[in-house]
């Protein structure tokens, strides 16, 4: 059987779903439509691609890719506030945007070069942010 493309990689684009639970206040943002003491969401976030592995028949091992998420966004915003304990939020407004700009950036420390796709970031089943490092 002499399929189309044979001897080519073939790519495929590989998802995890990890939910993590996080606070932020946006009162410069919101003013006194804020709730003073914050509020939260569960977040859910990343997919990544590359060529299937003829030897692991693999784009990234899901193992490998829940720990890379475990230190790259578990580790510093699962049950944070973010406006309080993580730097990277103390001058900018902790919108569920830049929550995933900072995902991809903290997770492109981890991953191979070009490998991660996008990270889409579910701050509620309605409101999703897609951010793909552009």
């Amino acid at each position: 059987m002499n399929r189309a493309g044979a001897g080519a990689r073939q790519r495929a684009r590989v998802s995890r779903l990890l939910s993590f639970s996080a606070t932020h206040q946006n009162l410069k943002l919101f003013g006194k439509c804020n709730h003073p003491n914050g509020h939260g969401h569960n977040y859910k976030v990343v997919t990544v691609h590359g060529e299937i592995d003829p030897v692991t028949g693999m784009v990234m091992n899901f193992t490998d890719l829940k720990e890379y998420m475990e230190e790259a966004i578990m580790k510093p915003l699962d049950h944070k506030n973010l406006d309080l304990d993580v730097p990277y939020f103390a001058d900018i407004v902790s919108t569920t945007e830049n929550v995933a700009v900072y995902i991809w950036e903290n997770l492109q420390k981890f991953l191979p070069v070009g490998v991660l796709y996008k990270v889409k970031v579910y701050e509620t089943d309605n409101n999703i942010v897609v951010y793909k490092g552009e």
